[in-house]
């Protein structure tokens, strides 16, 4: 029984990986996209095998998830906590995906393993919650928009004499290694995110011993994600790349290059598995307000916000739900 059960909570998790694919593929291009720097089927094309490449870079977020956040019984109630987390998370990503809103597959994730550990009675590790989830959710935007902000002050500063026409040319070919820089980080952290999920999966099955990741994992994980961003999340495009601001090649760069060093700095020093739509929304938010403040769509990022508050809760609330009506089923 539990290698049926763990069969099936191993696919779910691959299909989640394939809906944060899709789902996220916005965040490392959009904006590419938008200033016409790339177009989308070479952008959704790079971002997958930058993707791919981000996965086998580290294990750190990928350990934090597996250990940090919640204790996972083994066997049998340990799977179902697992496989109700991950539909929660699934359930979420499919309507924000469908309304385009931005919201953070990270935190869907994350709001489903809570929430199925509460509605199982198994211990959830709130001081790790807190530090590596809570403090990072609401930090990372806040430095995302102050950081925006001043890297494209300094690049107007830096180009305050050049030829505006020329000067977007470059642009356009600085932004296919911003973008490209934005994809790795994305697979850093999110195929981690899964890989950690599937190794509590496999110890809760008896298959495994230890938080070491095996190789099969991390290949499978990394493919589905890559696989996810290539399909590519059009809807969750647009509100990126054209509804909080008109972008252009600077500041597309500046969001990128913003987004993706705070990517960096959090899965290597700091080993927190950050959202990276919260980072790049932030950080074209505090780009566009170097123009004015009135360029940024207030209203749309008001939303956006107010979808990041959303998620955990709801998806967790989702995760309760499932995992009752599971271990009514088969319990």
């Amino acid at each position: 029984m539990d290698l049926v059960g763990l069969i099936v909570v191993v696919g779910v998790a691959l299909l989640f990986t394939y809906t944060n694919g899709f789902h996220d593929s916005a965040n490392a291009i959009a904006t590419s996209v938008s200033t016409r720097a790339l177009t989308p089927r070479a952008a959704l094309a790079m971002a997958a095998v930058m993707n791919l490449l981000g996965a086998f870079l580290g294990e750190g977020v990928a350990k934090t998830v597996s250990e940090g956040l919640i204790a996972t019984p083994e066997g049998h109630d340990g799977l179902v906590i697992l496989f109700a987390a991950l539909v929660g998370a699934i359930t979420w990503n499919l309507l924000t995906w469908y309304f385009g809103l931005p919201s953070s597959s990270s935190h869907a994730l994350f709001g489903g393993l809570v929430g199925a550990a509460l509605a199982a009675s198994s211990t959830v590790h709130w001081n790790g919650v807190l530090d590596k989830i809570v403090i990072p959710m609401v930090l990372s935007p806040m430095v995302g928009l102050v950081l925006g902000y001043l890297v494209m002050l300094t690049i107007l500063w830096m180009f305050r004499k050049a030829n505006p026409h020329k000067a977007k040319r470059h642009f356009r070919v600085a932004q296919t290694v911003s973008a490209a820089a934005m994809a790795l980080g994305h697979g850093i952290q999110d195929a981690q995110k899964t890989m950690g999920i599937v190794v509590m999966a496999l110890i809760a099955g008896g298959y495994q011993e230890g938080n070491s990741i095996p190789v099969w994992v991390k290949i499978t994980c990394a493919l589905m994600l890559s696989l996810g961003t290539y399909a590519g999340g059009w809807r969750i495009m647009r509100t990126l790349g054209r509804k909080i601001i008109e972008m252009d090649p600077p500041q597309g760069f500046a969001a990128e290059a913003t987004a993706s060093s705070i990517l960096y700095t959090t899965a290597y020093i700091f080993k927190a598995p950050i959202s990276t739509t919260h980072v790049i929304t932030s950080a074209i938010m505090g780009v566009g307000a170097t123009k004015r403040v009135s360029a940024v769509r207030w209203g749309v990022a008001k939303n956006i916000v107010v979808g990041w508050f959303l998620t955990m809760p709801a998806a967790g609330i989702v995760a309760g739900l499932i995992w009752w009506a599971t271990d009514l089923a088969v319990g």
